[in-house]
């Protein structure tokens, strides 16, 4: 509140990339567009960017390369190299060990059609329980953010006079996170069904 007349040439460079957030999904958009988005952010404004990137309902392309954010909030990973934006059917865990091991690219080309294995194979029942345990952990954030939200809005303060412009900011909070758990459980439900098929 004590920096809202500041000109935002005045602002530290982690403070215009707070603002620069801000103003992207001021107008809830459908669609968010990020590159590199943890430049420049301390570590308690990434921790408040993860928990928004959770709740948001709208569709996120995000270019990074903080693995800890992708880690937390990724669904689906492409990857950008040589000119080319290809598919990453791996996990996190499998790109950092390429890396590491000095592979200069994974091998993108298409697999020759071959009949479809009797039982899934040891590496992919280990990225189907990689893919339940991250969308258990997506739940478990957001049930975090959706007891937080209703506590505040449970405080009969929050609904006095002049404040009534920020319970609806709450309130509106509120139901996009209940949205993002919906879809999170969703999520976690298919991974569940494709892990117990696997190892069944």
């Amino acid at each position: 509140a004590d920096q809202a007349e500041t000109e935002v040439g005045r602002l530290s460079g982690g403070q215009k990339a707070r603002l620069s957030l801000l103003l992207a999904t001021i107008d809830a958009p459908h669609l968010l567009i990020l590159d590199e988005p943890t430049n420049h952010l301390d570590m308690e404004s990434r921790e408040a960017l993860v928990e928004a990137l959770s709740a948001y309902t709208g569709a996120v392309i995000l270019v990074s390369h903080d693995m800890h954010l992708l880690s937390l909030v990724a669904d689906r990973l492409w990857l950008v190299k040589g000119g080319l934006v290809t598919p990453y059917e791996d996990d996190l865990d499998a790109y950092r060990k390429m890396l590491l091991a000095g592979d200069p690219k994974p091998d993108t080309r298409p697999a020759a059609a071959a009949p479809a294995p009797k039982r899934a194979s040891r590496d992919q029942i280990m990225a189907l329980r990689a893919e339940v345990r991250k969308c258990e952990d997506r739940l478990g954030k957001l049930n975090d953010m959706r007891d937080k939200l209703a506590t505040k809005l449970a405080n009969p303060a929050l609904y006095e006079g002049a404040k009534l412009t920020e319970a609806e900011m709450w309130q509106k909070k509120y139901a996009e996170v209940m949205e993002g758990l919906d879809r999170a459980e969703d999520l976690w439900l298919k991974a569940q069904e494709k892990l117990d098929a696997a190892e069944g």
